[in-house]
């Protein structure tokens, strides 16, 4: 089987070092990968969103089966281009893509089918968003509607940074046309909490849980990135509540989807807010593998991937068995550039890739690397993902840092407690 990968990030390397362990899959291709990638699979010079060159290359290639990685070329319609030319592809359909490229849609579709979800308004102009914050109660979530890179929701504490955010998403256009509208919703207090599943828009196979850390410094302070680091499972995640998710959360969201006329054939994953009562909301839906959720689930599963995907794909996910679970606990520590998730430096030497071969059950992830000559270089705000497995996730994370240690670039910057929550509530 060829396999295109759509991407050039963390989680697109880890899709592909899982799918090259599967005796299916002959040849990988990746548009367009980085430095890490091109050790598994041929990287082509195809940016994730030129989805007519991606479509001829793939017909060209006479690839089997095309993975996309990201959420943007979903929602500009990669996959409906792709089932129009009769060719299969891992993702949903723009129409169900709008789960994630539209907040303010994703609002409206889980009110509509009883999803639960924190209080929310919708605003197209500035100043009725202006006059609303009077009347809401502090904190308060300022959300762009649009695709943001995860960096487009702000948490204001009191109506001046709320109308900062506002001003800022909206007026400053941060975020460009991302921030057409707004969603202010409510602050929900808890502990948040990814959840997963693959399907086909009929049969569906949840995937262990993860928490990521999303803030660049310690202790959950500073402003969003796109993640700083995750682990899974989350033991926040108890049976009961995973039985909620599937009850409250997957079954309304499939059944709502068919009823809308989407078939969608991808990934459902949801970020949730378990509050203290052990309430469930949904913060938001994405339509893609998470990342850095992605580098510490694959590991995780002991069982082969790629006809998970394939069958998904051709909305015959019920013909194979769901993924085997492996009883390890696995971690990914991300290695940032200095400034990240604002402006950083690129094209900074990475030293030490070479001593942590001798790792076992561990893995660098190449999130925004390239080669220069014989040179690895920085190449994005996340460097590297140092993922690793262990039986515990204490050994897991005292070998991901060792690693961290080892490896070196100027500005080189990472969190040192991701995990904090599992390892207390272990504890």
């Amino acid at each position: 089987m060829r396999v295109l990968v759509v991407g050039g990030g963390g989680r697109e390397h880890a899709l592909i070092w899982k799918l090259s362990q599967s005796p299916a899959v002959k040849k990988i291709y990746c548009a367009p990968g980085n430095a890490g990638i091109s050790s598994l699979a041929e990287c082509i010079p195809v940016k994730a969103e030129e989805t007519e060159k991606l479509q001829k290359f793939a017909r060209e290639k006479e690839i089997h089966l095309t993975v996309v990685g990201p959420e943007a070329p979903l929602s500009i319609g990669i996959t409906d281009l792709f089932q129009e030319n009769g060719q299969l592809i891992f993702g949903p359909c723009s129409r169900g893509a709008r789960l994630e490229g539209s907040k303010a849609w994703a609002k409206e579709f889980m009110t509509k089918y009883n999803i639960p979800t924190a209080q929310y308004e919708i605003f197209k102009k500035p100043r009725e968003a202006y006059r609303y914050l009077k009347d809401v109660s502090y904190p308060a979530v300022v959300k762009a509607d649009g695709l943001a890179a995860g960096k487009g929701v702000i948490i204001a504490e009191d109506a001046r940074e709320a109308a900062e955010a506002v001003h800022y998403i909206m007026e400053d256009r941060a975020f460009g046309a991302a921030g057409d509208s707004i969603v202010i919703e409510e602050f929900l207090r808890g502990e948040e909490v990814s959840v997963f599943a693959i399907t086909d828009g009929e049969t569906y196979y949840p995937l262990a849980s993860v928490q990521d850390h999303k803030a660049i410094y310690e202790q959950d302070r500073g402003p969003n990135t796109g993640g700083m680091g995750a682990y899974s499972p989350a033991p926040i995640l108890s049976e009961q509540l995973a039985a909620k998710v599937i009850r409250d959360i997957f079954e309304p969201l499939l059944a709502g989807l068919k009823n809308e006329g989407i078939n969608y054939r991808g990934v459902i994953f949801g970020g949730l807010m378990i509050t203290p009562e052990e309430k469930l909301k949904v913060l938001e839906f994405n339509v893609r593998f998470g990342d850095p959720e992605t580098q510490v689930l694959l590991p995780l599963i002991e069982s082969d991937l790629c006809p998970l995907l394939y069958e998904a794909a051709r909305g015959n996910l019920q013909s194979v068995s769901p993924p085997k679970w492996s009883s390890y606990a696995a971690v990914c520590v991300i290695l940032a550039s200095q400034g990240y998730p604002g402006k950083y430096e690129k094209g900074k030497e990475i030293s030490g890739l070479e001593k942590v071969s001798q790792f076992e059950n561990a893995a660098v992830f190449h999130a925004g690397t390239s080669f220069e000559g014989n040179r690895t270089l920085t190449a994005g705000g996340r460097v590297l993902g140092l993922t690793t497995w262990d039986p515990s996730l204490k050994d897991a994370l005292a070998k991901a840092y060792k690693m961290a240690d080892l490896i070196d670039f100027e500005g080189k910057y990472f969190r040192k407690d991701i995990g904090h929550r599992a390892l207390r509530r272990t504890e």
